[in-house]
């Protein structure tokens, strides 16, 4: 892989090739990418959208959206350190293609801000719900209908693969999605690969899967584009674009540290406890007088947050230049914080986190009550349009819940389409949508 290629302004639809030397410079490119993901209608969905604690009414804890937005911040720092060093490295492409380290920053915030995009509400049992519907539900009806990678695209729904699908889809007067820059589709795509062979290897790169069947041809355009180095024919994968381990990692940073913070603040972890964990990651920068002077909770842990976040932000920048070559030949296959020295006391933050924040039962809860959610909607939706395209007789209450499904969830297409967009629908909704909708087909509300 080479930089020229991983940096491409391309566009879909655009059929001349954008060049870094006439950008805009007060309206550029990768900068565009972040403002189309953020007035975007499912950015906004994730200020409603579980990120630890379901429909939490303490106003600290972070939903979907507020992580987003830290994410994209430590991934603008990631991106922008990293994107001085590879232009030290490779002088040319600022001195004759006229790329700037903030460009790398740009794309590796909007890929950040577009992550969890693609996100069912009630967090990861979200996506663990509309899978099980298909695994052991009435969904499992359908298998015989479907090929298998399109059966396993519905057992193994999976929240990235429906933010490629997101950013790509084209519907009437919206071509190409949000028609980002093929650099950050790239740089937001984690698991370049289809959804089987499930986890080939161990590389992290197999983990998941980036792409639905639906969206396999533009993620190949993408690929070709970004000269992305393909690692199989037979079944789809590809190696990561390397900004996409700066996604990863401001990623990991934030859920690692932030979601520690929330479980502190919301008294599911001691503080005195908690404290010395993330002291231990902050030994060579703190400031012993500063923070004695704080003498609230708060404070104290939001000052260990803040240099926390810096030191691992080094660390990370540090990895990926170490290893940039390897990265660019597709030999680097873990992700950057697994070579952190930094690596035990994280693993001790997320054990810890585990235990006392995402086994809570208040987390446990509403995770069961979002499962019974999500099964309803996709039992009801699924029936509906089934009945009346196939399988009838359609009722009239089929043809009051294809009425009050939006106008630009589509209907048509194979059984694979219809059954892929009402998943893509029911993912849409935000937790307080989704509870609203259940709440209507069960006759509780009005």
């Amino acid at each position: 892989m080479n930089w020229e290629q991983l940096l491409s302004l391309k566009r879909f639809g655009d059929t001349n090739k954008r060049l870094r030397k006439e950008q805009d410079e007060t309206r550029l490119g990768f900068e565009v990418d972040y403002d189309r993901v953020i007035f975007s209608s499912e950015f906004r969905s994730l200020q409603d959208k579980t990120q630890v604690i379901p429909l939490s009414q303490t106003d600290f804890v972070h939903t979907r959206l507020t992580h987003s937005l830290e994410v994209s911040v430590v991934g603008r720092s990631l991106g922008r350190k990293v994107g001085q060093k590879i232009l030290e490295k490779h002088p040319h492409l600022q001195t004759t293609l006229g790329y700037q380290a903030n460009d790398l920053g740009a794309i590796v915030a909007a890929a950040a801000l577009a992550h969890d995009i693609g996100n069912p509400p009630f967090g990861h049992s979200g996506e663990k719900a509309i899978g099980e519907f298909f695994i052991n539900g009435e969904g499992k009806k359908y298998q015989s209908k479907l090929s298998d990678k399109e059966y396993q695209d519905l057992c193994d729904f999976e929240g990235n693969a429906n933010g490629f699908k997101i950013a790509t889809q084209s519907r009437s007067g919206r071509e190409g999605g949000l028609r980002l820059s093929y650099a950050t589709l790239g740089a937001f795509t984690k698991y370049p690969k289809e959804s089987l062979p499930k986890k080939p290897t161990s590389q992290i790169s197999d983990k998941k899967y980036g792409f639905f069947q639906s969206e396999k041809k533009a993620f190949v355009d993408v690929a070709e584009e970004l000269g992305l180095i393909k690692k199989s024919d037979d079944h789809l994968r590809y190696n990561r674009h390397p900004l996409a381990f700066l996604v990863e990692a401001a990623d990991d940073i934030c859920y690692t540290i932030i979601d520690f913070e929330d479980g502190i603040n919301l008294g599911l972890i001691e503080e005195e406890f908690a404290l010395e964990y993330l002291i231990n990651l902050v030994r060579d920068s703190i400031n012993t007088k500063k923070y004695a002077l704080l003498t609230n909770t708060q404070d104290r842990v939001s000052y260990l947050r803040a240099l926390a976040i810096n030191s691992l932000i080094n660390e990370a920048v540090q990895i990926f230049m170490t290893n940039e070559e390897d990265i660019l030949k597709g030999h680097f296959n873990i992700s950057l914080l697994d070579k952190s020295k930094y690596e035990a006391q994280i693993n001790d933050i997320i054990k810890l986190s585990v235990e006392k924040i995402y086994q809570s039962k208040e987390v446990l809860e509403k995770e069961i009550a979002g499962y019974q959610i999500i099964n309803t909607l996709l039992t009801t939706y699924t029936k509906s349009i089934q009945n009346n395209f196939e399988e009838g007789p359609t009722s009239n209450y089929d043809k009051l819940i294809l009425k009050s499904l939006p106008e630009t969830l589509s209907k048509e297409g194979s059984i694979y389409q219809r059954l892929l967009n009402i998943c893509h629908y029911v993912a849409s909704l935000s937790d307080s949508q989704a509870i609203l909708q259940y709440k209507k087909i069960k006759g509780f509300t009005l």
